[in-house]
């Protein structure tokens, strides 16, 4: 545990530098912007196509072509989801957490992006509506769909609770991963990656910076929109949290099923637009 007290006395300046204005590490003016008018209008008169129920406690992985739409929606109680994405024709290029967050905070909303591994570097998934964009941040430091935490996994359930437990969703992404691919368990494994934590409410505390969770604010009927930049192979995975507001992996949380629906925007309706590129470093790395 980290000491109560610091053990290290202050230097005589050290409210000088702690007063010492932060700088954002990536400006973002010129990071390509997605066009949310060209979605929205593509979104106006799309097309079901199907639809997968995710149910409690498990993980299910569906398919979205590039330029189509899906949304990740509450239907029947409080649940969080936990998301990973990959290109359908390619697992190495998968989702990146760590410089999705980066670029546009801890937490994502409409028009943030979900960017893809290295040396792709590029957007999979634009998020085009966000019922649940009106939370902002709580008096706690709170915000809804973070790119913070990892995932539940059963590794840390061991370290931490001793036992088995089979339903984290690490496990569940790994499972759906598998029989999705026909992929052995342990190669289905490696492909399995920190993910964007759909409707579940988090922060860190301001007194000794630890992750938080807190009951979420989805309500049935809630969704979270994706425009697919990539032909996407995705996985969600129904938290065995529940709404994460007492229990982190546990067979005690009241769970609910997640519905994954899929769209196709009409004829006609994205004329102009291309799937992006890969990014354009030359991978020379000075040599």
């Amino acid at each position: 545990m980290k000491p109560s007290r610091p053990e290290t006395p202050p230097p005589a300046d050290a409210e000088a530098r702690r007063a010492v204005a932060p700088v954002i590490c990536y400006p973002v003016e010129t990071l390509p912007q997605p066009d949310l008018a060209l979605y929205r209008r593509a979104a106006a008169g799309m097309e079901k196509t199907g639809e997968v129920l995710v149910p409690p406690r498990a993980a299910r992985c569906f398919e979205v072509p590039a330029g189509h739409i899906f949304r990740i929606r509450s239907v029947e109680g409080a649940q969080v989801g936990d998301l990973n994405l990959w290109n359908a024709a390619d697992l190495s290029e998968r989702f990146y957490s760590g410089k999705t967050r980066a670029l546009h905070g801890t937490h994502l909303s409409t028009g943030d992006r979900m960017w893809s591994s290295f040396p792709g570097l590029r957007p999979m998934a634009t998020i085009t509506r966000d019922t649940l964009d009106w939370y902002g941040f709580d008096s706690f430091g709170g915000a809804v769909h973070d790119v913070i935490g990892t995932r539940c996994d059963p590794y840390t359930h061991n370290l931490l609770s001793g036992g088995q437990y089979h339903h984290c969703c690490h496990s569940n992404l790994t499972r759906a991963l598998a029989a999705e691919t026909g992929l052995p368990l342990d190669q289905a494994e490696a492909h399995v990656h920190d993910v964007l934590n759909v409707f579940m409410c988090t922060g860190f505390t301001r007194d000794t910076g630890q992750y938080f969770m807190k009951a979420s604010p989805v309500r049935p009927g809630d969704y979270l929109e994706f425009f697919a930049e990539i032909d996407l192979l995705g996985a969600l995975s129904a938290c065995p949290g529940g709404d994460c507001s007492s229990e982190h992996s546990s067979d005690a949380a009241a769970c609910y099923p997640l519905l994954v629906e899929t769209f196709r925007p009409a004829d006609g309706a994205l004329d102009g637009w291309a799937p992006p590129a890969v990014n354009g470093y030359d991978r020379s790395h000075g040599m």
